[in-house]
């Protein structure tokens, strides 16, 4: 692991991925009852039996056991019809459509991609996991007097997604960040309504959050401007629950540069970002408070909502990498001028977008779009035969339907005996499951907790 890492540091997914495998290694060998055996294959099947459940891998059958835990992450998706047409063109022209992961398999191609045109669906954390591969992945450097390039690069960078605003930076110091504390009161009162929301109607959940969050926000910001009233801070979060982001209408590089004062303390803070921490502070209380809930679909999809649209603040880049970005912009590898909804029209040679003023002919597509957690949506023959057996029901437009334990709920509104479903494609029975800490957190507790007393 990267040593002497503080708090706040963001370690590389290779050093992460390469911990989690020495705890799976050091389970293995644990001298203890526990036994463990790795099938290195891909599940096909689910069944059901008499002795239990069979897992299915082409001819081959595994068990019975009597409990199956289901962690699939993030499995192919079908394409949606912007991404469906690209594929069909990518196949038959000269155009090159990439997938913004796993990262090395990206770096080796834009190994090639030196002097071209690369365009990226999507401006949110994917893209600037895509950037980072396309500059400093290929040899790039950064200094104080901004970005020396490798030669390797790419000509020019496009990111873009439908409003065109990339994410908020978090505070860059502890001393900033405490200004984003909440009270001990404050935090009670939020988790209380939190717990409450979660079984209520969409109404009543969006009325209690709002009266948990005006106070503390109000509090906040009147610590940088004097005098802020409650009344516009609800006015924003009545906006922010109905058409999450819409607020932010300015161009691309003024909300970066805005963003990245707002993270150093040289500008104050407006109101959205001000809930945008205040709501990153209280990830585990609305983990808590949901998450054990069994919540009402229109009011799981109002939480969610609101939640997925915070998260262009909460779940933000380090100020660093937002300040990386700029020194992009500024030597001109990275273009914002198309980032907001351009159009796009297929060429021989790629894809053309414009938006009126301005305009650029890409030849490579990187989709970094996050894919849907709706699991009717998913690929995988084991998702869509549990859908078909009646074992996996799902939530409008949402994920699967889960027991607080993680046992599938099914066609006749029971929990499935001995089937488990966790992560994200369970969004809406749980909220906020696509952060690295809900592994190890309260969802996983609770399925265990299940199993060994049905063992018992």
């Amino acid at each position: 692991m990267t040593p002497n890492m503080g708090e706040d540091a963001f370690p590389p997914r290779a050093d992460l991925g390469r911990y989690l495998q020495q705890r799976f290694a050091k389970l293995t060998l644990s001298r203890s009852n526990l036994r463990i055996t790795r099938v290195p294959e891909t599940i096909e099947r689910v069944l059901r039996t008499e002795d239990g459940w069979q897992l299915s891998v082409g001819s081959e059958s595994h068990g019975p056991y009597d409990e199956v835990l289901i962690v699939p992450g993030q499995p192919p998706i079908r394409p949606d019809d912007q991404l469906a047409e690209w594929q069909d063109h990518a196949a038959h022209t000269d155009a090159e459509l990439a997938e913004a992961y796993p990262a090395r398999r990206l770096q080796a191609a834009a190994e090639n991609w030196a002097g071209r045109t690369v365009a990226v669906r999507g401006f949110a954390l994917s893209s600037f996991d895509v950037i980072r591969v396309l500059t400093l992945g290929l040899g790039g450097e950064f200094s104080d007097d901004g970005y020396i390039p490798s030669g390797k690069e790419p000509a020019c960078i496009i990111p873009f997604s439908l409003n065109g605003q990339p994410p908020y930076p978090k505070p860059e110091t502890e001393d900033i960040d405490a200004r984003y504390e909440p009270t001990p009161d404050e935090t009670a009162l939020f988790a209380r309504a939190v717990f409450e929301a979660s079984v209520g109607s969409a109404a009543e959940a969006k009325a209690l959050l709002t009266d948990a969050l005006t106070p503390p926000v109000q509090r906040i910001l009147s610590a940088f401007v004097p005098g802020t009233s409650d009344t516009a801070i609800r006015d924003w979060l009545e906006r922010e629950w109905t058409d999450p982001g819409c607020q932010e209408t300015a161009p691309a590089q003024e909300t970066l540069t805005q963003g990245i004062a707002m993270a150093d303390g040289s500008l104050p803070p407006t109101i959205g970002y001000a809930v945008g921490q205040l709501w990153r502070k209280w990830q585990d209380p609305l983990r808590q408070g949901y998450n054990p809930a069994t919540t009402p679909p229109d009011t799981a999809a109002i939480l969610v909502g609101f939640d997925e649209g915070l998260k262009r603040y909460s779940y933000g880049p380090p100020v660093s990498a937002c300040r990386e970005l700029l020194a992009l912009i500024q030597t001109g590898i990275v273009t914002v001028d198309l980032a907001k909804d351009p159009d796009i029209t297929l060429t021989d040679t790629g894809w053309h977008l414009t938006n009126g003023t301005h305009s650029a002919a890409a030849e490579i597509m990187i989709d970094g779009v996050l894919p849907s957690p709706d699991p009717t949506k998913v690929t995988s023959s084991l998702l869509s035969g549990l859908i078909h057996g009646g074992y996996l029901t799902t939530l409008d437009d949402l994920g699967a339907r889960t027991a607080p334990d993680g046992r599938l709920i099914d066609r006749n509104e029971k929990p499935v005996p001995g089937l488990s479903l966790l992560g994200r494609l369970a969004l809406g029975s749980v909220i906020a499951a696509d952060s690295l800490h809900d592994c190890f957190g309260e969802a996983s507790s609770r399925w265990a907790d299940g199993v060994l007393r049905r063992i018992d």
